[in-house]
């Protein structure tokens, strides 16, 4: 995998201001480990707690999986980067970037879809929510979520690997995208701009629809219930994953959406980092502070680790 006119870029980043630097260093260093620490926690937890093994929690331990996969294809680098002065990187390096960024990115829609459907056969339809999700079911969702993901970034890299590069090498971002090589390339871009295009109009359609239409049958079904109570444990089922919907939807639906972000340069690198950076680092929180089941897991967790460190 080699482009003739170039053998690697150079990454302007954020800005070239010494103390911004250090600052971003430090806020991505702590979100970074915070991201890590978290969704490695959840992962853990379900793995070696028994009441953690139902479907909810296996759709869970993959979304953490892809977190972690995610901000760790970017951020990293990106620290390198600030911290080293070498902003330097290879074609291969950039290219694998690319495509590792795009499919946690694309196929993390995918499984958002999938576990609002879990959640819509856990309200909907609880006598039958082990016989529908099952293990297998489970298995072949989460197959097809990473399919997904692959068959739509695809002809993107395929294309981003055709391009060519005649007068620069310097990307105006902290990291490898589809956008920045876009920008710099000599080549006849319009094919690749349409694919890009097309393949986020899809995604988010399709994945929204399935998220609005298991959310609207789950709504319906909840104002249903005859006690108040029945309600809120309803809605504190559903609660977690509607914020972490609505925080990367919106996110997502503001860079394609909202002129400013198109023009500014700027803005799109740094909600380009918040997707990177924070989400990643919230979504643990948001998933724990909610979850009593999870809350359950931490305190027999360290009642385990006291009660081994007395001994």
């Amino acid at each position: 995998m080699r482009n003739g006119t170039v053998t690697s870029f150079i990454l302007l980043g954020l800005t070239d201001d010494p103390q911004l630097q250090v600052l971003i260093f430090i806020f991505l260093f702590l979100t970074y480990r915070l991201s890590v620490t978290g969704n490695l926690t959840i992962i853990t937890f379900t793995f070696v707690d028994s009441h953690l093994k139902t479907p909810i929690y296996f759709f869970l331990k993959n979304f953490s999986f892809l977190e972690i996969s995610f901000t760790s294809a970017c951020i990293p680098r990106y620290l390198y980067n600030i911290a080293t002065g070498n902003k330097v990187i290879t074609y291969n390096a950039c290219m694998s970037q690319v495509f590792f960024t795009d499919i946690c990115g694309t196929t993390e829609f995918f499984l958002l879809a999938a576990m609002s459907y879990d959640r819509y056969v856990a309200i909907c339809k609880p006598l039958h929510y082990m016989t529908i999700v099952s293990s297998r079911v489970c298995g072949i969702l989460i197959t097809c979520c990473w399919m997904a993901g692959f068959c739509v970034i695809f002809p993107l890299i395929c294309l981003c690997l055709n391009l060519e590069f005649c007068n620069s090498n310097v990307l105006d971002h902290f990291a490898c995208d589809a956008f920045p090589l876009v920008k710099i390339s000599c080549s006849n871009t319009w094919i690749i701009e349409q694919t890009v295009i097309i393949s986020a109009v899809l995604t988010l359609n399709m994945t929204l629809t399935c998220v609005v239409l298991s959310y609207g049958s789950i709504i319906r079904t909840i104002f249903r219930f005859p006690t108040v109570q029945q309600r809120k444990k309803a809605f504190s089922t559903c609660s977690s994953h509607m914020i972490v919907v609505s925080i990367t939807y919106g996110t997502c639906i503001f860079i394609c959406m909202n002129p400013t972000a198109k023009e500014e340069v700027t803005i799109n690198k740094l909600v380009s980092l918040l997707i990177s950076s924070v989400s990643p680092a919230l979504n643990p929180f948001i998933y724990t502070l909610r979850n009593n089941q999870v809350k359950k897991a931490f305190k027999g967790s360290f009642e385990r680790l006291a009660l081994f460190s007395t001994k």
